[in-house]
């Protein structure tokens, strides 16, 4: 059970002002096909940040900006207390859609103007984080906002990391800076839990008919790129015998790693051969060098573990292997997940539990405070797109979630 304020709070969610957040924030940067190019701290998500800022302000937010440029909308609370915090981020991919990241942002400011509208004052503050270059399409790796909030000694090594346009995150930053120049500095790191508002990005919700999911964990990742050589030759004029294919000898390489990896029983398991490069790659010449990129997930580190053995000992001669990331499984907090599923039999949500294959801000977190994720349903499951989408009715369903479990955490954690 979870208590009347946390009831009440869903319950005074205003959906139609959800919805117009949504709708006045996918012009900013919006596309001719339905979709949005709202690059990290470019001129149109500054102007975004700024709409939002005005926004948190007019619901009685404390405002806060850190070293990285996140962003954070405060409601106080009974006490000055380590707050509960909501967010996700408002960059997108160049071609992106109306819904990955925004929706978690917007989401909890609606929770915030739910606890307003309720008339409620929780026992420590709630707050609203963007975090900064989550996507990592302007400025690489991803997901730099809430991985420096956790570990500022990274900072140092994202400053000097170069954007296609030239202009530097150290450079983007101070830009952020000149344009926000009264922001107070977040006192401190200190949360008391962190729950993500996301879309699901894939199609398991909607195969279920379910509008909601407790988020168990993220799967542990790899990415390596395998490059094999051979030599060029004609061919018209090469015998097959007498070859050395570099392209044949990929296409060998990656259905050995096929058969060795997959394990049809595994539904967690999942395995892409991605980026290809052949050269000379023309029609009649015999390839000389061919490498591709695998990218393989599973929440088991002791199959990830495997998988590290197996692709080491693909090298030789002609092969060779170079590990490009790693990232190990992230276990949500189980004191979170419980309130979260509390809060939705109360609400009479029906909810499944799920595993996220997709990085978000959430992975950084949760070595930090007590973290999890809830999902809502993804059309079809596509996601980076102008084509992604989600039902009103489960977006709402979504935030309602939240705006009760934001509360109950508030109280109770």
């Amino acid at each position: 059970m979870i208590s009347s304020p946390s009831l009440s709070a869903a319950q005074h969610l205003d959906t139609d002002w959800l919805d117009s957040l949504l709708s006045k924030l996918s012009q900013f940067g919006a596309l001719d096909n339905g979709g949005v190019d709202r690059q990290a701290l470019s001129a149109t998500e500054l102007d975004a940040r700024a709409w939002l800022i005005d926004e948190a302000r007019s619901l009685g937010c404390e405002i806060y900006t850190d070293s990285a440029a996140n962003l954070f909308f405060r409601r106080p609370g009974r006490q000055d207390l380590p707050p509960v915090t909501t967010g996700s981020h408002i960059d997108t991919q160049p071609g992106g859609g109306n819904f990955d990241g925004c929706y978690g942002v917007l989401a909890g400011l609606a929770c915030l103007k739910a606890l307003n509208d309720a008339g409620i004052t929780t026992e420590r503050p709630v707050e609203v984080a963007i975090w900064t270059n989550e996507e990592g399409s302007r400025f690489a790796p991803g997901a730099m906002g809430s991985s420096v909030f956790t570990e500022p000694d990274t900072l140092a090594a994202f400053l000097n990391v170069t954007g296609e346009d030239g202009v530097t995150f150290a450079q983007a930053l101070e830009l952020h800076h000149q344009r926000f120049p009264g922001l107070a500095q977040r006192p401190n790191r200190d949360m008391a839990g962190f729950v993500e508002l996301h879309i699901e990005q894939g199609p398991l919700l909607e195969h279920l008919e379910l509008p909601l999911a407790v988020v168990s964990g993220i799967q542990g990742v790899r990415w390596y790129q395998v490059q094999c050589q051979g030599e060029s030759a004609h061919a018209g004029t090469t015998p097959m015998a007498l070859r050395q294919d570099a392209m044949q000898l990929a296409r060998n390489v990656a259905s050995a790693i096929e058969a060795s990896t997959l394990n049809p029983g595994d539904d967690a398991l999942r395995l892409t051969f991605g980026r290809w490069q052949v050269t000379p790659n023309a029609v009649n010449t015999i390839p000389s060098r061919a490498s591709f990129t695998l990218d393989f997930r599973h929440p088991d580190p002791a199959v990830l573990a495997q998988f590290d053995a197996r692709i080491a000992g693909l090298a030789g001669d002609r092969v060779s292997v170079a590990p490009l990331l790693s990232c190990e499984p992230v276990v949500f907090a189980p004191q979170i997940n419980q309130v979260l599923n509390a809060t939705a039999q109360a609400l009479d949500i029906p909810c499944t539990g799920l595993l996220s294959g997709a990085f978000h801000d959430a992975m950084h977190l949760a070595g930090h405070c007590p973290t999890s994720m809830l999902f809502v349903p993804s059309h079809r499951g596509i996601s980076h797109n102008p084509a992604e989408y989600t039902e009103p009715r489960a977006l709402h369903t979504g935030a309602r979630a939240l705006a009760g479990a934001l509360t109950e955490l508030s109280d109770t954690i």
